[in-house]
C-alpha cells in the first residue's frame, strides 16, 4: 500500500513539474515574441513623427512628478525585462572586421604638449571626458579615467592620468550630465580636486558631496549659473533618464549644458536621444561654435532610439543647432550597444561623405588630440581650426 501511494505521489509531481515547465515555456516563448513584434514594429519614419508631434512649450514644462524627473514632451517607454534580454541574446548585429577593430588613435605624451600649448583649446580625454581651456579657465565634462564604467571596460586608455590632471588643470569646473556610471565615476570624482567647481542637474548634489567634493552647484533645465572667466553655464534639456544602484531610476536629472564665455559658445550634448530641444536651442542660442553631440549605443534601434541618436539624428541635431563645428562623442571607449566602439565615427565619415557635407566642420578627434580655438574673432577662428593640422 505504501509503495503504490509514493509512486503514485512521485507520478503526480512529475505531471505537475511538466505542467509548470510547459507553462513557462510557453510563457517565455509568448514573451520572446511579443518582444520580438515590437522590435520589428520599429521604423525610422515612425519614430520621426513621433519627434515631430511632441510640443515645443514642453521643453519649459514641469519636469517632475513626485520622486522622480521625466521628459515632459514624450514619456520614456517602459523597458520590460525580456526586452533586455531580447536585446542581449538575440539577432545581434553583425559588423565587419574593420568595423569591429577601428579604435582612435591615442597620441601620446599629451601632459607634455598641453604645458607646451598656450592657446584655448578643447582636448579628448576619452568617451565623453573633454577637458576646455578658454581665457585660463579650465572646464571638464563627465570625468571617468578609470579602468571601467560598472561593468564595460575600457577599450582604449585615457589621454591623462588623474595626477596629471590635477597638476595641469587648476582652479577645475566640472560638469556633470547624469549620474549613470559612465559619465559620473565615484573613483574618478574622489581623487580631483576637493574644491573644484561641479555643475549638476537636479538631486546629485549629495552623492557629489559624498564624493569628496566641497562646492556642487545643482541646476534645473534653464538655470544659469555664473562661473570664472566672465563665463556663464546653462543648463538645458537633454532626452535621456537616470539611474544608479543607490538611486531608483529618473531620481535624479539628466541634462545638457550651454558654456557661454566672451569670445565662444559651447554645447556640451551628454547623453540624449533626437528631441525637439535641439532646434529650440539653436534658436534661442543662435551662436553656437561647437557641439558636443554623443555618436554611441544606438543601435539596436528598437530598443535605443529613445535614448541614443544615430548618426543621421547627430547630424540633424547639429544642423539644427547651427553650430559651427560638430564634436563626436562617446566612440571609442566603452562598449555599450551593439554596434562595436569604432563603428560611429566610421558611420559619420560615410555619411558625410554620401552626403557631401562639409567635412571641415566636423571634427572627429583622436585621444589626447588638441583641438585649437584661437582668440581672435568666431570668423578668423572658423578659417584658422579648419585648415590647423592636428597637434
Amino acid at each position: 500500500m505504501g509503495i503504490n501511494t509514493r509512486a503514485s505521489r512521485a507520478k503526480t509531481s512529475r505531471t505537475a513539474i511538466t505542467i509548470i515547465f510547459l507553462v513557462s515555456a510557453a510563457l517565455v516563448t509568448a514573451t520572446l515574441f511579443s518582444c520580438a513584434a515590437r522590435s520589428k514594429g520599429f521604423t525610422e519614419t515612425g519614430w520621426f513623427r513621433t519627434v515631430e508631434a511632441t510640443e515645443t512649450h514642453d521643453l519649459y514644462a514641469r519636469n517632475r512628478d513626485g520622486s522622480r524627473y521625466f521628459n515632459p514632451w514624450l514619456r520614456m517607454p517602459e523597458k520590460r525585462f525580456m526586452d533586455i534580454i531580447m536585446w542581449r541574446f538575440f539577432g545581434p548585429a553583425r559588423f565587419t572586421e574593420k568595423e569591429q577593430n577601428h579604435l582612435p588613435e591615442i597620441i601620446p605624451d599629451t601632459a607634455q604638449r598641453i604645458e607646451a600649448f598656450k592657446g584655448d583649446f578643447i582636448l579628448w580625454i576619452g568617451h565623453n571626458t573633454f577637458l576646455v581651456r578658454i581665457q585660463n579657465t579650465w572646464w571638464l565634462t563627465d570625468p571617468i579615467l578609470t579602468k571601467r564604467a560598472l561593468l564595460p571596460a575600457r577599450k582604449t586608455p585615457p589621454a591623462l592620468t588623474i595626477e596629471e590632471l590635477n597638476r595641469l588643470a587648476a582652479p577645475l569646473n566640472i560638469i556633470i550630465s547624469h549620474n549613470h556610471y559612465d559619465h559620473l565615476d565615484r573613483e574618478t570624482m574622489e581623487t580631483l580636486p576637493r574644491n573644484a567647481a561641479v555643475y549638476a542637474p537636479m538631486g546629485l548634489k549629495q552623492t557629489i558631496l559624498d564624493m569628496n567634493k566641497t562646492r556642487v552647484i545643482e541646476m534645473d533645465w534653464w538655470d544659469k549659473a555664473h562661473s570664472g572667466g566672465d563665463s556663464t553655464l546653462i543648463c538645458l534639456p537633454a532626452q535621456h533618464w537616470s539611474m544608479r544602484v543607490s538611486q531608483k531610476r529618473n531620481q535624479t536629472l539628466w541634462a545638457s549644458f550651454l558654456l557661454q564665455t566672451p569670445n565662444y559658445t559651447l554645447y556640451f550634448g551628454g547623453d540624449s536621444g533626437y528631441f525637439k530641444g535641439f532646434r529650440e536651442f539653436g534658436k534661442k542660442f543662435p551662436a553656437i561654435d561647437y557641439a558636443f553631440l554623443a555618436t554611441t549605443a544606438y543601435y539596436p534601434r528598437w530598443f535605443m532610439h529613445y535614448q541614443h541618436m544615430n548618426i543621421p539624428e547627430a547630424v540633424k541635431g547639429f544642423e539644427e543647432l547651427g553650430a559651427r563645428y560638430f564634436i563626436p562623442t562617446q566612440w571609442g571607449t566603452f562598449h555599450l550597444g551593439d554596434e562595436p566602439v569604432g563603428v560611429p565615427a566610421l558611420e559619420l565619415e560615410a555619411y558625410i561623405r554620401e552626403n557631401n557635407l562639409d567635412s571641415k566642420r566636423f571634427k572627429i578627434l583622436d585621444i589626447g588630440q588638441i583641438l585649437p580655438i584661437t582668440p581672435n574673432t568666431k570668423e578668423e577662428a572658423y578659417e584658422y581650426t579648419a585648415t590647423l593640422p592636428r597637434i
